[in-house]
């Protein structure tokens, strides 16, 4: 399934006006879920696509004109006492914070942000829209495991000229979705492409910045890799991050290191999670620099992070032709328990002792 376009019913929609937000929730085309089910494949995409469409927001606006707009991404998790729980959504009503500030709109309001995907995702459940926690999940450590994708994104009011939004909508639709990277191929290649600049807007979760990561990945993909690896834009030789995630490198000598956050890395959840988790035992976790040259003499594994990829080993990195494998071109020791742990926190194998899961229903 990974990710597609066959939005839950239930949709969150805020408005910013005369000083203030007013907020609604909007109950879109729909039957039961097993009633969609059984429905043939034309009808069931007429009605998954008809949830899509808003005929009272303006087609012509900075969003649509220039791509000013930001989003988030979250999931909630069916657990194995058969709850449903999203992680960490107060780390990311902080950064949509911080976004929409960064992008000059008026911030949403974090507690807002909070109860509008607890709400959403539990409306949409109350409705059989949500995932069952299956135990055939945990052979493969929940790589092809369900869950609620929620994203929040902001929509600007109508305007033709280059502008800022001073008026914007804030949305909230969910979606099921399975494992984002599959296939069993988890090549990278670092592209010449340029995700940010200094002074620029990697540091926001901007919808701009995807325009660039996902020609690099296509041309990724088209080459045969999983997944591209952006370079720095000043000196053209310390790794910054995937295409839509961050990265870490275990070294040879027990040192985690992941790029150093600055105003062209976004600061990711999964990531600072991860580094929490593995300084917890005992790991030397650096945020650093970290040189192409040394990556590829000193890396022992390697693994990308974020809410889609988890922690998902990188099996090679590919850099000017020259092929580096890491951990015999599987998933290593190291990156096999971080990445156990995080799912076993998610999904409620393993006990939430940093509080991390919000409950829904």
């Amino acid at each position: 399934m990974a990710f597609a376009l066959n939005s839950y019913p239930v949709t969150y929609r805020a408005k910013y006006s005369g000083g203030k937000w007013t907020e609604e929730y909007l109950e879109k085309p729909h039957k039961t879920p097993e009633e969609e089910a059984a429905l043939g494949r034309e009808e069931r995409e007429r009605i998954e696509n008809s949830r899509n469409f808003y005929d009272d927001m303006p087609l012509v606006n900075y969003t649509s004109q220039y791509g000013l707009a930001c989003f988030e991404g979250l999931k909630a998790l069916p657990r194995k006492d058969g709850s449903l729980a999203i992680f960490r959504p107060d780390r990311n009503a902080a950064r949509f914070y911080k976004s929409m500030k960064g992008l000059y709109m008026p911030p949403f309001p974090e507690d807002m942000f909070l109860k509008a995907c607890v709400q959403t995702v539990k409306r949409n459940a109350a409705l059989g829209f949500r995932p069952r926690y299956k135990p055939e999940w945990e052979k493969d450590s929940f790589m092809s495991a369900d869950s609620v994708y929620i994203r929040p994104f902001t929509l600007a009011e109508g305007g033709i000229g280059v502008n800022l939004s001073s008026e914007p909508w804030v949305m909230i639709v969910s979606t099921p979705v399975s494992s984002y990277f599959s296939g069993g191929n988890f090549d990278a290649v670092i592209t010449d492409r340029i995700r940010a600049t200094p002074r620029g807007t990697g540091w926001i979760k901007a919808c701009s910045n995807y325009v660039i990561a996902a020609l690099a990945k296509h041309e990724a993909m088209d080459a045969g890799y999983m997944e591209c690896v952006f370079l720095d834009a000043n000196h053209h030789k310390y790794i910054e991050e995937g295409s839509s995630c961050n990265i870490f490198f275990y070294l040879k000598s027990g040192e985690l290191v992941t790029p150093e956050l600055g105003d062209t890395i976004l600061p990711g959840i999964t990531r600072a999670s991860i580094i929490e988790l593995a300084r917890d035992r005992g790991v030397k976790v650096s945020e650093r620099k970290i040189a192409v040259d040394e990556v590829l003499e000193e890396t022992r594994e390697c693994f990308v992070s974020g809410t889609a990829a988890g922690a998902t080993p990188i099996s090679s990195l590919t850099h000017q032709g020259k092929k580096t494998v890491f951990s015999g071109g599987k998933a290593g020791e190291f990156t096999a328990e971080i990445r156990d742990l995080l799912k076993g926190i998610q999904y409620g194998t393993m006990p939430d002792t940093k509080n991390w899961m919000v409950p829904v229903a």
